[in-house]
């Protein structure tokens, strides 16, 4: 599985504009009930949930908010640019500014976890994330994404 599996070049957002954590995943699950046909209230509701559980932002400024959700067959990914970085209490106490939402079905299992792994791994090299965080464009965004993706391979 790559990250192009999960990311479609329309499910990427530059800039996000957001003055806080709930409002990124406000906006994030609007945008994600688009793409997928899922109920916005209930994506919010999932991300915010898992949220609870302990904060998604891994550090380095990146948060992977993810969630599983009924009535959904494969998983899907979001990736956001915010345009300024926001309070998601983050493991090493950084502002978050790349945000990587993952919905999966509700049974997906090691699938889940396999796709969570493969996005912190990609955001995790300094590399792409310096690209990423110079790109304003979408698409220039979801092309460094995917070039990556396929060097993987």
């Amino acid at each position: 599985m790559t990250l192009t599996d999960l990311l479609r070049p329309e499910a990427v957002i530059s800039p996000l504009r957001a003055n806080s954590k709930k409002q990124a995943l406000q906006e994030l699950a609007q945008h994600a009930a688009l793409l997928t046909g899922l109920p916005e209230r209930e994506l919010f509701e999932a991300l915010l949930q898992r949220e609870r559980l302990g904060s998604t932002g891994i550090g380095d400024g990146i948060a992977i908010p993810h969630g599983r959700m009924p009535g959904i067959d494969k998983l899907v990914g979001l990736f956001a640019r915010a345009e300024k970085a926001l309070d998601f209490e983050a493991l090493d106490g950084q502002p978050v500014d790349i945000i990587f939402v993952l919905i999966a079905p509700e049974g997906a299992g090691a699938d889940h976890l396999k796709a969570l792994a493969r996005v912190a791994r990609v955001l995790r090299n300094q590399a792409v994330l310096d690209q990423v965080r110079h790109a304003h464009d979408p698409a220039a965004i979801y092309a460094i994404l995917a070039e990556t993706a396929a060097k993987a391979a």
